[in-house]
């Protein structure tokens, strides 16, 4: 099977699997536990900022521990749309504001990418790693002392000032208030099928091929003339951008948000989304997302005990899929795959020729 075939059918594979999840889940959507059910949109947006850092990790190779501050950008962003549309605008319409919101959350985040990616990622491995990890925390912290109202159709932004005319969206420490509940399933599947598209158009494309050339030998690339800077800052935008419309769908799905939510813990949970499934494996970070975002509610029976088994499964999850007696396994049926394709491409490479020469026999 060439690397066209591979790719046709591992994107076909991964698209197959997200729509036939949605499908059944809206089948059985009577049927599931009011906690599941509160768990189908923030499993959509985990699984958007999973595939979203694993093309920072896993495709251009840069170890990236802020995540979760563009996050928060995303969602306090939206949140502030959608309350100044609906407030100063008088826009009811809740799937145009949230359309909207997600729109705003992606831009602010990106712009905050573009800023912290120009001076940041001329760095490397551990020392980009630190940054990105006090960039997370800087947002934190400043959206502690952020405070947003709208008054008619203005919008008023404070810094550490409270007394702001009109009714107040954002608070401070106790974050955004009276949010309208208005992010929806069906948005959040429409919002993973377009990270998908994204990711993997731009993982196949031409700037792709670009990103990995930097990852696996950053002199050979330079060398050639690609742009490490440049690629690495495309990658990491478009990962910014998709983490704010992400969390801009997370935020308007709570009443109340406050920005301890975005803590460094919640950056480490999608690098250990992206890492489980395997860096680099857009499929293994859509799945191993939606299992980690699940499986604490399904161990609630355990009470107490619920998060310490957690951890002894995911530890167990990772020394199986990790270790060389797994690798080995794995390979093995891979290659066992491989042959049945070759003799069966040899069988049907003779069989023109067998067919003839029982012809000449005749």
């Amino acid at each position: 099977m060439n690397a066209k075939r591979k790719k046709l059918l591992y994107n076909s594979v991964t698209f197959g699997i997200v729509i036939l999840a949605f499908l059944l889940c809206n089948a059985f959507y009577g049927e599931m536990s009011r906690s599941l059910r509160g768990q189908l949109i923030p499993i959509c947006c985990w699984i958007v900022m999973a595939v979203s850092l694993n093309l920072v990790v896993g495709i251009s190779g840069e170890l990236s521990l802020g995540h979760a501050g563009f996050m928060s950008l995303g969602a306090f962003s939206g949140i502030v749309v959608s309350g100044w549309l609906l407030n100063g605008f008088g826009m009811e319409n809740e799937t145009l504001r949230l359309i909207l919101a997600i729109v705003a959350g992606g831009l602010v985040s990106g712009v905050f990418g573009v800023l912290i990616g120009i001076p940041v990622l001329r760095l490397r491995g551990d020392y980009l790693a630190i940054v990105t990890l006090a960039f997370g925390e800087i947002i934190r912290n400043v959206m502690n002392c952020v405070y947003a109202s709208v008054e008619g159709q203005s919008l008023s932004l404070g810094f550490l000032n409270p007394n702001l005319p009109g009714k107040l969206l954002l608070n401070g420490p106790n974050g955004a208030v009276s949010v309208g509940k208005i992010a929806t399933f069906t948005a959040g599947f429409l919002l993973v099928l377009g990270t998908l598209i994204v990711v993997l158009n731009l993982i196949n494309s031409r700037i792709g091929r670009a990103i990995m050339a930097t990852r696996d030998n950053r002199i050979a690339a330079e060398s050639v003339g690609i742009n490490v800077t440049k690629y690495k800052m495309i990658a990491f935008v478009t990962a910014a951008v998709l983490a704010g419309m992400a969390g801009a769908l997370y935020g308007l799905n709570y009443s109340t948000l406050i920005p301890g939510k975005f803590k460094f813990d919640q950056s480490i949970n999608v690098l250990v989304f992206v890492v489980l499934g395997g860096i680099g494996n857009t499929l293994g970070s859509v799945l191993s997302a939606t299992v980690l975002t699940m499986l604490p509610e399904l161990l609630r029976e355990f009470s107490d005990y619920r998060m310490l088994v957690y951890a002894v499964l995911l530890i167990a999850m990772m020394l199986i899929t990790n270790t060389p007696a797994s690798r080995a396994f794995f390979n093995n049926l891979k290659g066992l795959f491989r042959r049945k394709e070759l003799h069966q491409a040899v069988r049907a490479s003779q069989a023109p020729q067998e067919t003839g020469k029982g012809g000449k026999q005749g």
